[in-house]
């Protein structure tokens, strides 16, 4: 398949709150620099570089970003990125953004927010975007302890009108139960992919049966997380990528594609080829055989 025939369409859609978007979206978390993320010694990325390929992962039927005011390097913004790139924005682009963990000028993480400095943490997202309103905001959590206090508190910005939808990121199940008896939860943000634990996946399959969309973050990296890819890829991902004559990355998103019609994949990257590689991931159809070889034991993966 052609870059020219790609499209984040072939993925399917899914309605994410009142907005429909196609399946495969984009991250952003790598685009302020290139090697690891927040890494204070990692360079930042070329700016025009950057900002080519989020207008071509829009021009590739993206319509799904996720970003966050904390995605940012010595001299580069992902928020800022993007303003820069797309606005005005398309109608029907939409743009997640996670609020809760926070970065001094440095780059140094201060502690997650109170329930009164998430509203600072909204405006910094809204005045970066050049937005009047956040179309999805995820609550990223750390740790067990209730989220009621902190998701009430986005909830009441939600009715002030600064908010669209509301989404969790990092959580377990009682966390959404949590939330959910407060507002509408659209989306789940966790880390997932191939050799996931079951309980994530038994986690995936609950969201599914609310109507919550679940997102995967790492569904390439695994446990290299901000690192990007770590670990060799196990037979089984490489047989699979052999036969569909496409690169194990692509494999490993399909896969998490087709654990349900909820399953919304954001690859991050910022390099125009690996851009369409990620987009054309959305077109792969994995056979019972593949997913059945896919799905065994593999200890060494997230």
């Amino acid at each position: 398949m052609t870059s020219q025939t790609v499209n984040a369409a072939d993925s399917g859609t899914w309605m994410l709150g009142d907005r429909t978007v196609n399946r495969l979206g984009f991250k952003t978390m790598r685009l302020p620099q290139t090697g690891e993320a927040f890494s204070p010694t990692a360079p930042p990325r070329d700016r025009d570089q950057a900002i080519a390929v989020l207008r071509r992962a829009v021009e590739l039927g993206v319509n799904h970003l996720d970003t966050a005011a904390f995605y940012f390097s010595s001299l580069r913004s992902a928020n800022e990125l993007v303003n820069r790139a797309l606005a005005p924005y398309p109608d029907d682009l939409v743009i997640t953004t996670k609020v809760g963990p926070g970065r001094a000028p440095s780059g140094d993480w201060l502690p997650h927010a109170d329930p009164g400095r998430l509203r600072g943490q909204v405006e910094e997202n809204l005045r970066q975007l050049g937005r009047d309103h956040l179309d999805v905001v995820n609550l990223r959590v750390v740790g067990a302890d209730s989220i009621a206090e902190r998701f009430g508190a986005l909830a009441e910005l939600r009715e002030a009108g600064l908010v669209r939808h509301l989404g969790l990121s990092n959580v377990r199940p009682h966390h959404l139960a949590e939330a959910v008896a407060i507002a509408p939860v659209v989306c789940v943000q966790n880390m997932y992919g191939i050799g996931a634990p079951r309980e994530q996946s038994e986690f995936l399959d609950l969201c599914g049966e609310q109507g919550i969309a679940f997102v995967p973050f790492y569904a390439i990296a695994g446990t290299g997380r901000t690192a990007g890819a770590t670990v060799a890829d196990s037979p089984a991902i490489r047989a699979v990528a052999r036969a569909h004559g496409v690169g194990t990355a692509q494999i490993r998103l399909a896969w998490t594609l087709h654990r349900g019609p909820h399953v919304l994949a954001i690859p991050g990257t910022g390099d125009p080829v690996h851009l369409a590689q990620n987009v054309a991931a959305g077109s792969l159809r994995l056979s019972r055989d593949e997913l059945d070889a896919l799905d065994s034991p593999h200890p060494e993966e997230v």
